[in-house]
């Protein structure tokens, strides 16, 4: 019944394939807080749909916009990226949709450099703040929208701040922790990071290889950080190679 749904949502006047006609439609495992699936036209096109409640409309929004952002910065060459096609509100689901990939495993040398490529390309361009000038999300949490020249201060406050208040509940105490997050401040600006566009969710399920050996990344919670802040979430869950890191 969803399928069929969300199938006449994508074809009437309003929805992103207006007319168009779908000759094959399957779910794609993988997500856990939105459906995908991947969708053939008439015509041979292959496209990648993510679909949603209308509740959760402004997580599709993020995404695309992360994609547009990440897109500017990226060299073609190294790092492919998906283009968000559309991203609408319905009259029953929300849809983000995009061109289908062909996802690998392989050689991660491309992927490593295009993603040095895209930290220092953005870093060269970017303004001096860091942050994210609307609410973002991770996973289903919040990002904290607001901007800070003070990388060292902006992190304490904006993503590790938030964390504890929600441990309240467990029992953990802001109060237990102002030493800390205070040298940890001082600390995060040693070397004087200067604000780059992270992809801002990197493990391993975010990534993969085109079959011409191009790094492919999708899925990110983008914003204006140290760069560092991807290579760490690299090291969270493992599934990054020696190449990737040379």
């Amino acid at each position: 019944m969803q399928k069929k749904i969300i199938k006449e949502e994508l074809t009437s006047s309003q929805g992103p394939l207006a007319h168009k006609k779908i000759t094959k439609m399957n779910p794609v495992s993988g997500g856990c807080i939105h459906n995908a699936w991947q969708i053939e036209l008439s015509n041979g096109i292959e496209l990648f749909a993510k679909t949603t409640s209308n509740e959760k409309f402004s997580m599709l929004q993020f995404e695309a916009d992360c994609l547009k952002q990440l897109r500017q910065y990226a060299n073609p060459k190294l790092l492919k990226i998906p283009e968000p096609l559309a991203v609408q509100k319905l009259s029953q689901t929300s849809i983000l949709l995009m061109p289908w990939l062909d996802l690998c495993n392989g050689d991660q040398s491309t992927l490593g450099e295009g993603l040095a490529f895209l930290h220092k390309d953005s870093t060269s361009q970017s303004n001096k703040d860091f942050g994210w000038s609307r609410k973002g999300y991770i996973g289903s949490s919040i990002q904290e929208r607001g901007l800070g020249e003070n990388w060292g201060t902006f992190f304490v406050n904006f993503r590790l701040i938030p964390q504890i208040k929600k441990g309240e509940s467990w029992g953990l105490k802001l109060s237990d922790f102002k030493e800390l997050l205070r040298n940890l401040s001082i600390f995060l600006n040693e070397h004087e990071p200067k604000p780059s566009l992270v992809h801002g969710d990197l493990w391993s399920g975010n990534i993969a290889i085109e079959k011409s050996g191009k790094g492919i990344i999708f899925d990110p919670a983008s914003w204006w950080a140290d760069r560092e802040v991807d290579i760490a979430m690299t090291r969270m869950f493992g599934g990054f190679s020696k190449d990737f890191y040379n």
